[in-house]
């Protein structure tokens, strides 16, 4: 069960794995991924870390799309990995080594989506399912989300890319903050540190996430995709430059400008691939 306000008018598409379910096919350019584990507080199996890149890929060949958002079932976004499955993988070093590496690849692969992608997190925003929402581009909560990273609770090694991705969000000293403690933080000082970038009444987070994807969808998919590429880059300058090569012949700009003189929205191409050498 989800909110209909994010799924309605759209088809759920054929799911790989239990826990995981996915909608397209509106005329607004947006798909919708939901962590679907309610009875677990949507905790992620292995399963589902496994399964996640491959959903992704399909997703992002879908036609006409141009933002994904990021949610869990029944008020919650994720209560991180699945503990009783942890307790069997460290019982062998080989397979706790495989298993973070498959955890590490799902996140990468959500970092690496090639729309923007926002989390919507209501309640519990914890561990494996803050990895996955810090993954995401961009974060709205709820005012009742309470957020939290909490390896040291448990004794595990927090694994380099995602800590990496922690500290380059909030800064270091609030990554440790967070990684040190393993407490929650409310969804207001979330926002302080950096962890979610707007927060809103959880009766109206839906929509207001709803109406930015949409906003975002009506934007250059050309444009986004040259600053998302830029900005997760260690080589700025290199990422952006078939980007820059590509624009001077689309006709995104033309359009842009076009748009901008007659005063009316403009209508840009979906995003084409870009051919780096």
């Amino acid at each position: 069960m989800t909110d209909q306000t994010l799924t309605a008018g759209r088809t759920e598409l054929p799911s790989p794995v239990d826990g995981l379910r996915a909608w397209h096919g509106a005329d607004d350019g947006v798909a919708v991924l939901l962590i679907d584990r309610p009875k677990r507080r949507n905790a992620v199996t292995l399963a589902m870390w496994q399964a996640l890149p491959g959903l992704l890929a399909q997703l992002a060949e879908r036609p006409g799309l141009r933002v994904l958002l990021v949610t869990g079932a029944a008020g919650t976004f994720s209560a991180g990995a699945d503990i009783g499955e942890l307790a069997e993988v460290y019982r062998d070093p080989a397979s706790a080594d495989a298993y973070h590496e498959t955890n590490v690849a799902a996140e990468q692969a959500l970092a690496d989506f090639p729309h923007p992608t926002l989390a919507v997190v209501h309640g519990s925003c914890v561990g494996g399912g803050c990895q996955l929402a810090l993954a995401c581009d961009l974060r709205f909560g709820s005012v009742e989300a309470r957020l939290g990273i909490t390896p040291a609770k448990l004794g595990v090694v927090y694994p380099a890319v995602p800590t990496a991705r922690l500290a380059a969000l909030v800064g270091p000293a609030r990554a440790k903050y967070l990684l040190f403690s393993g407490e929650l933080v409310t969804a207001m000082r979330a926002e302080r540190f950096g962890l979610l970038d707007e927060v809103h009444p959880a009766g109206e987070l839906d929509e207001r996430a709803l109406a930015f994807a949409r906003l975002l969808a009506r934007r250059s998919p050309q444009t986004i995709g040259a600053a998302k590429a830029a900005l997760g880059a260690a080589d700025p300058a290199a990422a952006l430059a078939p980007w820059a090569r590509r624009s001077r012949q689309a006709p995104d700009v033309r359009e842009g400008l076009a748009a901008f003189l007659e005063r009316r929205e403009p209508d840009f191409p979906d995003l084409a691939p870009v051919h780096r050498p």
